[in-house]
């Protein structure tokens, strides 16, 4: 929920918090390969892929993310156990035939070679998992997690795709919440799932969210609702809205769709975008009332969003401090399929703290 010239950090408007200063989200042209890497100066970030892995007798979906944090531990602490920068990851299978996620999460302070993130290209990792792109732009993968392991090739077969103002994401009312945010859409999966003593080789379809800030949300937002859709006809469709805590309404809307082919995305107003819950799941740990089916409307037209299964709520007070329900889905448009992807939503709960 997810860009050239670099500019030095000293030439960046800051936002202050305690002693640590972060820099401030502004539009500047993305560079690449270095903006595949780290941004450590940045309050938040992560590399977040979502993806459906196509098994007998149903499909798997499976999602994976890394994330970094700044903390306020002040920059001129000398000690190399100072926790300046922290790593987080979170795995989970979605599997029908379980009707709960298997999932996994880790968290450590970078360093001492246990945790990191490099800030040429995209290579983070957490003990022994690791996310990483490759010269050629192949990313690959290894989970070891409890309850699975995880390992997997992700193919791009189409260019980045970068969302907002040419990666400039704007998050809620104000210029200043926004994040630099591009996707990697329509991504071949080549994996290998190890569980209950057997080892699968399965494929499929995926999805990457790289993004960061410093000033994410409005201080009036609860959370979010996002999707990433994979269509069945190589178009990419990206949603989100963020929702008010008092009012419980739409805050913020943002839709984009590229098409198979196209160079850029269509970008859609604010006031063109709508999410509407169409089915709902209790859940018996939380009680929380998740909206696992929606409608969602980007100008002319409307999709729907089926769960591959309701309970896909993910408990990771441990370590990023939230309960949200990150859901492998289906896409319909008109009552029929039209493709596959994930629905993730936060702050339902209680409101998200980044």
């Amino acid at each position: 929920m997810k860009r050239r010239a670099f500019l030095a950090a000293a030439a960046l408007p800051l936002v202050r918090a305690s002693a640590v200063d972060f820099p401030a989200v502004t539009p500047r042209p993305l560079v690449f390969p270095r903006d595949h890497g780290a941004h450590p100066q940045y309050r938040t970030e992560w590399w977040y892929l979502t993806g459906w892995l196509d098994a007998a007798p149903q499909p798997l979906g499976v999602q994976i993310t890394f994330f970094r944090t700044r903390t306020e531990v002040e920059p001129a602490n000398p000690s190399r156990f100072a926790a300046q920068q922290l790593i987080i990851a979170h795995a989970a299978i979605a599997d029908p035939s379980h009707g709960s996620l298997t999932k996994d999460e880790r968290i450590a302070r970078a360093g001492f070679g246990v945790a990191g993130a490099s800030e040429t290209d995209t290579d983070v990792r957490l003990d022994r998992w690791r996310f990483a792109r490759r010269a050629d732009g192949v990313y690959e993968c290894s989970v070891p997690a409890r309850g699975f392991t995880l390992q997997f090739t992700a193919t791009p077969t189409q260019p980045l795709l970068l969302q907002g103002a040419e990666g400039f994401s704007r998050k809620g009312p104000q210029l200043a919440q926004a994040s630099y945010y591009y996707s990697q859409p329509q991504l071949t999966l080549q994996a290998t799932l190890q569980r209950d003593g057997a080892a699968r080789k399965l494929a499929g379809t995926a999805w990457l969210d790289h993004e960061w800030s410093s000033t994410l949300l409005d201080p009036d937002a609860a959370g979010w609702d996002w999707i990433g859709m994979n269509l069945d006809d190589g178009t990419a469709l990206t949603a989100f809205q963020i929702r008010s805590r008092t009012t419980g309404e739409k805050l913020y809307g943002y839709a984009s769709l590229r098409e198979a082919g196209g160079a850029k995305p269509h970008v859609y107003p604010p006031d063109e975008i709508d999410f509407e819950p169409v089915e709902r799941w209790t859940s018996p740990r939380t009680r929380c009332a998740w909206p696992v089916a929606q409608r969602i409307r980007a100008g002319q037209r409307s999709f729907e969003t089926r769960p591959l299964f309701a309970d896909q709520e993910l408990d990771s007070r441990a370590t990023s401090g939230a309960i949200y329900w990150e859901g492998a889905s289906l896409l319909l448009e008109g009552g029929r399929r039209v493709g596959r992807g994930y629905l993730e939503m936060t702050g339902y709960v209680e409101p998200i703290r980044l």
